[in-house]
């Protein structure tokens, strides 16, 4: 027995790069820009005093003093960006205040040293708060771990825990590894990871990623991952790698400064060639200085940073950043991106005699044995729908072939049909609709006869429209696939999702062709999460990784690695990209426009020196100020939740599981009416009409509750989020139609038990009923899931 071609699937592995050395300790802040701010303010404020008290000298003494103490640092960070191959507009600055020097405008000089000061200092303030996230993230990483051996328990260095280690996480403790729990349930805070709060549960045999921490008591865990290769050890590499760079924008603000510095010297030059005044020439070099004027824009950029990174997001540095808030092409590959990455029971089909539940639960007998991809599915879908498997006997499965085992004294077999096995009717129709839909069929056999198939199908992420509908309002004006999967399914994704392009059938080496010739016309974004993606990563403007459950390499090879398993962390990430980077360029060229106004003020004489300086400082605080708003939440990107309504969406959504047997059933009974009264007889025989009386007791006593509470719990507390009833008026019609529909079906029982069973002319409307039911259940499901269940994380 086999299983469907293309089940097995590779495992997505690589060789793990060695972990880079410890970076440095971050070095100490710099109490250079406090103490000259000292220095600075008490100058002036001591000039200003003996100025009142009439002594004029010793003012300018200060002042004096106030305006040397600010030209050694300043020429210092000149020299400092001239070796960096950089001219920023520092040099004013040192231009400003040696010109206050050489005419005898103390006071002028004295504000411009303490402008630079107040510039440098909130520049460093801002970039301490805006990179604390970060910060956080390299503090946090483990060092150690808890490693039982028998009855023992002793703490080992993380690089000596092995895979297959029995480690113990205290309460509080970080988790070291990644790894499976072994005993008791584990309660999680995974906000480093993800950004939510809200603390997860993890049951046995479940995984747990790395850095994560234990929220509740203690338990164990069986390593499954070394230091080097678990998850939080590649987050903390990508931290350091953005650490490490230096002025994250710097290509924003050298390009407005390339422009602003010679025009700030040509304008200085006329006024003092055109009045033969030198102090008007020191003027404009004052009223020019705006040495945190254009920091501002790393500040916002970096605050986009953070914004980022407490969401769960790691953008290796600020150009990335700036890169996607300039994207105008989207590429995304399918399998992991757009889906979720792993198989999932569509549909279950049953022979005559036999239930879809009974098949799922004999299915997930036999697999729950099984470490095949698709046994998982399977057995978890029997587990979420209530059908706890039994036990099996002589389990033993062989590689592309299937499992097989004893129940209930019965050979039970789940995968591929041997070659020669007769395919009944029922049989042929399964296969139709598999292919149909590109799911894959494990079919289940009971001594030797095909019973009923399980149909599997990596399906759409429900955040995915949501998603794509938001990049596209951030600015992404073209959207396309690159999978190396079947045109077919590729195809059926790309209609749901309104893509403008799919290319299928792609080899690693294709998808870098397309990054490239994608390149050539816009700014574009590569999002992947497999060994192949890695390529096109590397080649992308901004590669963006789905690093939750992707491979290292394409972690590697991206600029952004989304560390939380949700493709809407990309319209997250590409919302703070956008926001920071219109704030970035606000900030430069709002302060220079203003700059270049006052300049052409100081250059006919309006404006004094000393009122240039005063004016600047306010001009340049301002801007700065303004950077910062990139630190703060956009309400608008994404609508805010209440915790009652989070706790909603995550009920009604355990209930949408809960109920697929629901929807499978109104299926199977209109098939079986079909079936049942093919051949032409004057009415439904009694097993057809049994299960449509099965339809509904389910309808009545699982479904119409269900939509009822939707309707009167869940919609009333989405109003508020949405903006209003109406953006949940076209559900509501949908769940008119569901009672309609089912009122309908009861109104035809009702006929049958008058006149005994189903009359001929009640089949074709019943078959249509149950159909539309189907149809508009599986739609309205989806629907719901995708716009208002995607919103809870």
């Amino acid at each position: 027995m086999h299983r469907v071609n293309g089940a097995d699937r590779a495992d997505r592995t690589s060789p793990a790069d060695p972990v880079p050395a410890p970076a440095a300790a971050p070095a100490k802040p710099s109490r250079l820009e406090p103490v000259l701010l000292a220095v600075t303010a008490s100058a002036l404020v001591a000039g200003v005093v003996l100025w009142l008290l009439g002594r004029p000298a010793a003012a300018d003494l200060c002042w004096a003093l106030g305006t040397i103490a600010a030209v050694g640092p300043a020429v210092g960070w000149v020299l400092v960006a001239l070796r960096h191959g950089q001219v920023g507009v520092d040099l004013i600055a040192v231009l400003a205040l040696g010109g206050t020097l050489a005419v005898g405008e103390y006071l002028a000089g004295a504000l411009i040293g303490l402008m630079l000061a107040t510039g440098r200092t909130l520049e460093a303030a801002a970039q301490r708060r805006a990179s604390h996230d970060l910060r956080a993230l390299l503090a946090h990483a483990p060092r150690t771990a808890r490693r039982r051996t028998g009855t023992e328990v002793h703490r080992v260095p993380l690089a000596e825990v092995a895979v297959g280690d029995l480690l113990v996480v205290g309460a509080g403790e970080v988790v070291p590894v990644d790894g499976q729990v072994v005993d008791a349930t584990a309660v999680l805070d995974e906000s480093v990871l993800t950004g939510e709060s809200a603390p997860v549960e993890r049951v046995p045999g479940q995984t747990v990623r790395s850095g994560v921490v234990n929220a509740g008591g203690a338990f164990e865990l069986r390593a499954t991952a070394t230091e080097r290769d678990s998850t939080y050890a590649e987050i903390v590499r990508l931290a350091r790698q953005a650490g490490a760079q230096s002025a994250p924008v710097v290509r924003l603000a050298d390009r407005y400064a390339a422009w602003f510095l010679p025009l700030s010297v040509a304008v200085a030059g006329l006024a003092w060639l055109l009045s033969g005044s030198a102090v008007r020439a020191v003027a404009v070099l004052v009223v020019a200085t705006p040495c945190p004027l254009l920091l501002a824009a790393p500040v916002a950029i970096v605050s986009g940073l953070s914004r980022a990174s407490r969401l769960g997001v790691v953008v290796r540095d600020g150009g990335a950043l700036e890169l996607l808030g300039r994207a105008r092409t989207l590429l995304l590959d399918k399998t992991g991106t757009l889906t979720g990455g792993r198989p999932r029971v569509l549909d279950v089909t049953a022979a005559p005699g036999f239930k879809p539940a009974e098949v799922l639960r004999l299915a997930a007998t036999v697999d729950q044995y099984s470490p095949h991809v698709l046994a998982h599915a399977i057995v978890d879908a029997a587990r979420e729908r209530g059908l706890e498997p039994s036990v099996a006997t002589d389990v033993s499965e062989e590689a592309g072939r299937g499992a097989y085992g004893i129940v209930e004294g019965r050979r039970t077999a789940v995968g591929r049909l041997e070659p020669g096995t007769p395919v009944p009717q029922w049989a042929r129709a399964t296969e139709n609709r598999a292919l149909l839909d590109g799911a894959a069929v494990a079919w289940l056999t009971v001594d030797g006869v095909p019973v009923g198939a399980v149909l599997l199908r990596d399906p759409l992420r429900h955040d995915a429209p949501r998603t794509l509908r938001r990049l596209r309002t951030a600015g992404i004006g073209r959207i396309v696939m690159l999978t190396g999967d079947r045109p077919e399914p590729a195809r059926e994704i790309a209609a749901v999702l309104g893509l403008d392009e799919v290319r299928a059938e792609l080899a690693p080496a294709d998808k870098v062709a397309a990054v490239r010739a994608e390149r050539g016309r816009a700014v574009t974004v590569m999002v992947g999460d497999g060994v192949n993606d890695a390529p096109a990563l590397a080649a992308a403007d901004v590669g963006v990784a789905m690093g939750a459950r992707g491979s290292t390499a394409s972690s590697e090879a991206a600029d952004i690695v989304l560390t939380t398993d949700r493709v809407d962390r990309l319209a997250d990430a590409t919302a703070i990209a956008v926001r920071a980077r219109r704030i970035a360029v606000q900030s430069a060229l709002g302060g220079m426009l203003l700059s270049l106004a006052a300049m052409g003020v100081a250059a006919v004489g309006l404006l004094p020196p000393a009122v240039g300086a005063l004016l600047q400082e306010g001009i340049d605080v301002a801007v700065i100020l303004n950077a910062l708003r990139a630190l703060r939440v956009d309400r608008a990107a994404r609508p805010a939740l209440e915790p009652a309504t989070e706790a909603l969406i995550h009920r009604f959504a355990a209930e949408h599981d809960d109920l697929q047997d629901v929807l499978q059933a109104v299926r199977d009974a209109a098939a079986r009416l079909f079936s049942d009264t093919a051949a032409g007889g004057t009415g439904a025989p009694a097993p057809a009409l049994e299960s449509v009386r099965e339809v509904h007791r389910l309808l009545t006593e699982r479904l119409l509750p269900h939509e009822y509470a939707e309707e009167h719990e869940l919609y009333p507390a989405l109003e508020a989020t949405l903006g209003g009833p109406e953006a949940t008026a076209t559900m509501s019609r949908a769940h008119a139609e569901i009672e309609r529909l089912a009122r309908r079906v009861a109104t035809h029982l009702a006929l049958a038990d008058a006149q005994g069973a189903l009359a001929p002319e009640q089949l074709e409307d019943l078959r249509a009923c149950l159909y539309g039911l189907h149809t508009v259940l599986r739609l309205h499901f989806t629907q719901e899931e995708e716009n208002y269940f995607s919103l809870a994380p």
